[in-house]
Parts: structure tokens; C-alpha cells; sequence
């Protein structure tokens, strides 16, 4: 006579009934993740497609740089394109939760302990996107902006070429070819450096006993002639004007020239000043203080934009 044994595993209280709901729900979760992952890639391709248009039609005209109404839209599209990822997923993780039949009640008490822990926690956070939603709608710095951001703790400043504004970081590209994220909530100060007009600035430091009015005369004749070089006249909105001295020491001075350029450009004139100002100096025989280099500066326009947070 044989007797069969029925050997059954244990299983913890409950289990049956998730194995259950997911054999049930299953289906639909799989379905909901999916049209997140695809939402996604619709809303990034959507966004590709909008940005790209925009850079398109700035390198389709004739214009030298980005008007500050292309680098805003660009920006816009970029953060509604974060906000609307972020709301797919909170928007499908709670009806995954829905599905599982999980009473939402039963998180009130939960979500109250742990609001109240994420309240000190999430404050850096909560600052950052507080920050990033003043950034674009005081349009302090846009998409291809040539900014230099202070950061706070004592961090040396970050200085580039804005490649992406979300509402917690902005990204910018390095003279080296780096990539800066910084957080918004910790810029203490922003200086744009191509908005609306820039200023070229070239300081030219000279032994004591130089010619100043001399110098002064030749200066302005490099302005006039950088101003009617048809290579250089679309980047300069007037032309180069020498301002005198600007700071005198025992042993030298220093005279500068300036120039009123397009937002961005005031790097490529400098340094054609620099080697104009080298050139008709030497032919002219005028040398520089001893021990020290032609020094060139850069200047947005007076507006900068500034955050103090």
C-alpha cells in the first residue's frame, strides 16, 4: 500500500494575496511603465526637435549671435521638457500604487514623519529649484550665454559657456572643454558676459616717461582702422576708443582702450587689438613697461545679471 506525502512550502501571510494582485495587475503596470518610458522619449524628441529648429534658423540668417529671445525659447524648452518627464513619472507611479490596491491613507502618517525629516534635507533642493525658476524668468542667462557664476563657500567662480538651464542646475562648458554643473541654489552671483553688447577691454601698461598723448594718438588710429576692417566692422557696434590713463604707479602707467561689441565677441576683438596694439608700437618704438604684458579684459553690459540668494 503507498501513500503519497504532499510536501507544501511556506510562504509569509500575505504573499498569496500580492502574488495574486500581480497576476492580475501585472499587465497593466508593464503597460503603464512602458508608456512612461515612451512619454519620455517623446517628450525628449519633442524637445530635440524644438531646439533644433531654434539653432537652425540662428544658422540659417545672418546674424553673428543669438538674440536673447532665441536663447530664452531655448532654455524654456529645455526646462518644460525636465517638469514634463518628472510629471509622467510621479503621474504613473501613482497609479502603479492605485493598482496595487495600496490605501493611500496608510501613507498620511508615514509621509507626515517623513515630510518633516526631508523638511531639513530637501531644503538645498527646494533652493535650487526656488533658484532656477528666478533664473528663467528674469532671463538672467540663456542658452549660449557666456556667463561667470560665483558659487558659494569660497569655490572658485565658474566661467563658460551655458549649455543647458534646468530649474536645479545649470551646465556650462569650460575655455578647456569641461563640463561645470552647478547647482542654481548655490550661484551667489551671476555675471553675463554676452547680454545685449559686450565690452572689450584692453589695458596696455607703459614705462613712466612714455608719450602719453603720443600713445593716445596712435591708439585712436588703430580704433579707426579696426572699425573699418570689413573683417572686424560686424563684431564692434562703435569703434575702439581710447580712454587716457587709468592707473598710475611710481615706475609705470596704464592706458586702456575699449570697444562696444556683440554679445560674446569681445574675446575675438581683444585679441585682434592686442596684436594691432603690438604691431604699431613696435613700428613706432614704444615699449612696454618692463616685465609686463599687454592685459585684456572683458565686460558685459551694465545689466548684468545679478542673484543674490
Amino acid at each position: 500500500m503507498h501513500h503519497t506525502v504532499y510536501y507544501t512550502a511556506w510562504t509569509p501571510a500575505g504573499t498569496g494575496d500580492l502574488i495574486r494582485t500581480l497576476s492580475l495587475r501585472g499587465l497593466p503596470i508593464i503597460l503603464l511603465v512602458l508608456a512612461a518610458l515612451i512619454a519620455t522619449r517623446v517628450i525628449q524628441w519633442a524637445t530635440a526637435r524644438i531646439t533644433g529648429r531654434i539653432d537652425q534658423g540662428f544658422k540659417n540668417s545672418d546674424e553673428l549671435v543669438r538674440s536673447e529671445s532665441e536663447k530664452h525659447r531655448h532654455s524654456v524648452a529645455q526646462v518644460i521638457s525636465w517638469v514634463a518627464i518628472v510629471i509622467v513619472y510621479l503621474v504613473v507611479a501613482f497609479n502603479i500604487i492605485r493598482l496595487l490596491n495600496v490605501p493611500i491613507t496608510g501613507f498620511v502618517a508615514p509621509a507626515t514623519v517623513l515630510g518633516a525629516a526631508l523638511g531639513f534635507g530637501a531644503q538645498r533642493i527646494v533652493q535650487d529649484l526656488l533658484s532656477g525658476f528666478f533664473i528663467i524668468t528674469e532671463k538672467q542667462y540663456g542658452f549660449g550665454d557666456v556667463v561667470e557664476l560665483a558659487v558659494a563657500g569660497g569655490i572658485p567662480p565658474a566661467e563658460g559657456t551655458v549649455e543647458d538651464v534646468t530649474l536645479r542646475v545649470t551646465k556650462i562648458r569650460s575655455s578647456d572643454g569641461e563640463v561645470i554643473t552647478v547647482p542654481n541654489g548655490q550661484i551667489v552671483k551671476a555675471i553675463n558676459l554676452s547680454k545685449d553688447w559686450a565690452r572689450s577691454v584692453v589695458d596696455i601698461p607703459l614705462p613712466a616717461g612714455a608719450d602719453i598723448s603720443r600713445v593716445n594718438e596712435i591708439l585712436s588710429r588703430i580704433g579707426e582702422q579696426t572699425f573699418a576692417d570689413p573683417r572686424m566692422r560686424p563684431l564692434l557696434l562703435d569703434a575702439p576708443t581710447p580712454m587716457g590713463v587709468t592707473d598710475m604707479e611710481i615706475d609705470e602707467v596704464t592706458v586702456r582702450i575699449v570697444a562696444r561689441t556683440l554679445p560674446g565677441k569681445q574675446f575675438e576683438v581683444s585679441r585682434d587689438l592686442r596684436s594691432r596694439i603690438v604691431r604699431a608700437f613696435g613700428r613706432a618704438g614704444i615699449s612696454l613697461a618692463p616685465g609686463e604684458t599687454i592685459q585684456t579684459g572683458a565686460m558685459g553690459a551694465p545689466a548684468q545679471a545679478e542673484s543674490n540668494r
